[in-house]
């Protein structure tokens, strides 16, 4: 039994997309992060930095949270602050899919939601969108004297991956594997299993994941930025472009011939791995949960 949903964050299960594969040569491995408490990946930064903040002191008993979101590091902060006893504030903008407001006011934070620039669509978040969401979440914590959990910036990102991810992984495969694709968010996820498979076998190819373009409607990543500053911790062999189209049909062939129903950016994973297996053992995430895209074009038929 374990005390709160907080100890229930990470050991997912890493399953083999041998349906995906038929044929191929090579395998695809991949980590179902959507089986976390908040449905997504994210959740374990959240625990991270929460925990590493209080731990260093600069997040205090009872002090709130703000952050930038685009819904899942939201959400795993809604579920750890919660647990914690720290107010949580959502900024996320209002083009991502409203089901991760829904969410994140349904664990009890409250949620600011920041207008696009003029003439963006909805469900394509720019970095200038972002730009605006960041503005207003450091005014915010400015304002309320709160803790920024800076996913883009903290240490505890980077950590929660070197620490859990990329050993939970190597664990599971034994280190039989020599390709890892994760697609850019923040970039922690890659940086921190990147160093830990490096740390064990130097020879593992680590690729970064990107969108084809800044207009792209793969939520939680691809925001044209100069360079993430998690890739500081671990740069990448190789980046693999990947289309709107090629991520959407992953995505639906991940759910029908596999059956695991995934998101935007787990469908650009697993496009990317595809290309990867005919030569490879291929370890990839799924990042978070399809019932977060209910209300995008995702599922149309």
């Amino acid at each position: 039994m374990l005390p709160s949903a907080v100890e229930a964050i990470g050991h997912t299960p890493l399953v083999e997309l041998s349906r995906l594969t038929r044929g191929l040569g090579g395998r695809i491995l991949a980590k179902l992060e959507y089986l976390n408490p908040g449905l997504s990946k994210k959740d374990r930064i959240a625990r991270q930095i929460v925990e590493d903040a209080e731990a260093d002191g600069t997040l205090a008993p009872g002090q709130t949270v703000v952050e930038l979101t685009s819904g899942n590091t939201g959400t795993g902060l809604a579920i750890v602050c919660a647990v914690k006893g720290h107010p949580f504030v959502a900024v996320m903008s209002r083009g991502n899919s409203p089901e991760r407001a829904r969410m994140m006011r349904a664990l009890g934070a409250e949620v600011v939601l920041v207008d696009q620039m003029p003439g963006a669509r909805e469900g394509e978040v720019s970095g200038d969108d972002l730009a605006l969401v960041e503005a207003a979440a450091q005014r915010i914590a400015d304002e309320r004297r709160a803790f920024r959990a800076d996913q883009f910036r903290h240490a505890g990102n980077f950590r929660a991956h070197y620490l859990h991810t990329g050993p939970e992984i190597l664990e599971q495969t034994g280190g039989a594997f020599d390709v890892f694709c994760d697609f850019a968010g923040t970039g922690g996820t890659f940086a921190g299993c990147a160093a830990a498979f490096r740390k064990r076998n130097p020879s593992i190819r680590c690729c970064l994941v990107e969108p084809d373009g800044p207009q792209h409607r793969i939520q939680g990543g691809g925001y044209s930025m100069a360079e993430l500053p998690m890739l500081a911790y671990a740069q990448p062999d190789d980046r693999i472009v990947v289309s709107d189209e090629e991520a959407i049909d992953a995505a639906r062939r991940l759910a029908r011939e596999e059956g695991i129903f995934a998101g935007f950016s787990s469908g650009a994973n697993v496009a990317a791995a595809l290309r990867l297996a005919p030569r490879h053992t291929v370890v990839t995430i799924v990042n978070d949960s399809g019932l977060k895209y209910l209300s995008t074009g995702l599922w149309e038929p």
